[in-house]
């Protein structure tokens, strides 16, 4: 992410000065940057979350069968990777509390949604209404039922969240 885009999502709001701090820094830094409190960061890189030709549809049958094996759920992560909060998620998904959790008890599908005009269809079929707000998540049992659907969009805010909310979640809805 260039640094001005990081000036620019941090002064209209779409980045928490903490998430600013470490994309600035990790931009900067030619080697590994250290916080303030003396832990290791590595360097934001945007990543490829939402794969535009995924097949949603197999995806999830997928995950469901692989979850009815290792006695997970299957967490939809409906969002697209132009999404600022989506790529803060993916972030929380991966820290050291967070992806522990994420092994043991789930396993994530992500769903492309465009700019809000792809895979509508499979939102609707799992009472996600992404129209308020990405990511947009939704938890299965290991044989498809519906257990939670974000229903006014609880993460649409990432930036102004912390990866606790995220550990919260996750303890909540583990298998």
């Amino acid at each position: 992410m260039a640094l001005k885009s990081i000036f620019r999502a941090a002064i209209t709001g779409l980045l928490t000065p903490a998430v600013a701090f470490a994309l600035v820094a990790g931009s900067l830094a030619a080697s590994t940057p250290v916080s303030a409190a003396g832990q290791s960061m590595q360097p934001f890189v945007k990543k490829n979350i939402y794969p535009e030709t995924a097949n949603p549809t197999a995806d999830i049958a997928a995950a469901l069968k692989k979850a009815q094996a290792e006695h997970k759920r299957v967490i939809l992560d409906f969002g697209g990777d132009w999404c600022g909060d989506c790529q803060v998620l993916y972030i929380y998904f991966h820290d050291k509390t967070n992806a522990p959790l994420i092994a043991r008890h789930f396993i994530i599908v992500p769903i492309f949604i465009g700019q809000m005009d792809r895979n509508l269809d499979v939102a609707k079929k799992y009472s996600v209404p992404v129209e308020k707000g990405v990511p947009a998540l939704a938890v299965l049992d290991a044989h498809g039922k519906l257990l939670y659907s974000q229903q006014t969009g609880q993460f649409g805010h990432m930036r102004d969240m912390s990866s606790k909310s995220v550990t919260e979640f996750l303890n909540r809805w583990k298998a």
